[in-house]
Order: C-alpha cells, then structure tokens, then sequence
C-alpha cells in the first residue's frame, strides 16, 4: 500500500470525525480550520475521488434535502482500506518524531 500524502490524511481523519456529516461543505469547512487556509472544492473533489478510486473511502447518498432542490447530499465514509492506511500513517508519524521534542520558536538546536 502507497504512503497518504498529508491532504488525504487530513480528510480521511475528517472524514471520521465528522461521521454521517461526512459531506462535501462540512469536510472542506473542517479541512480548512485544521489547515488555517482556504481549501478550495475543486481541490477537495479531486482528492475525494483519488480516494475514493484508491477504494479508501466509499459513498453513500444521504437523504434529499429541500434547500439542495431535491439532490441527495454524497456522504463518504472510510472503508477497511482506509483505516489500514492511517494506521499504517499514524505509525510512521509516531516513529519519525519519537525522540524529538517540541522546537522552540527559531530555534536550529
């Protein structure tokens, strides 16, 4: 299995969090708090269907909602795969930084 790039363990992790609010406005709305910058939906879109072409993440249509003029929202949720690749993220995460302390503001020690 390919390592995540940081983006698609963002939103996987968001997709998590966020549970059956797992759609488009909610997950951008997320990602962009945790990132402090905007994120735009084409770039959200794109890397929610490499994920979902990756078979990391799956969708569902939610029920129909009358200010979306009938369409049912997509609701992503994260499959097995998924889970094994942040696992697999999360241990590599914790291996990189063990050791290393919190760097103090423009320090080079």
């Amino acid at each position: 299995m390919k390592e995540l790039t940081k983006i698609e363990e963002i939103l996987l992790l968001t997709i998590w969090r966020l549970k059956l609010n797992a759609y488009g406005v909610k997950i951008r709305k997320h990602v962009s708090e945790v990132i402090k910058k905007d994120f735009s939906y084409g770039h959200l879109y794109d890397a929610l269907a490499q994920l979902e072409k990756k078979e990391l993440v799956r969708t569902e249509l939610g029920e129909s909602i009358p200010n979306r003029r009938g369409r049912r929202q997509k609701i992503y949720s994260i499959t097995p795969a998924g889970f094994e690749a942040l696992e697999k993220a999360r241990e590599v995460n914790e291996i990189i930084w063990d050791g290393i302390p919190r760097f103090a503001t423009n320090s080079n020690d």
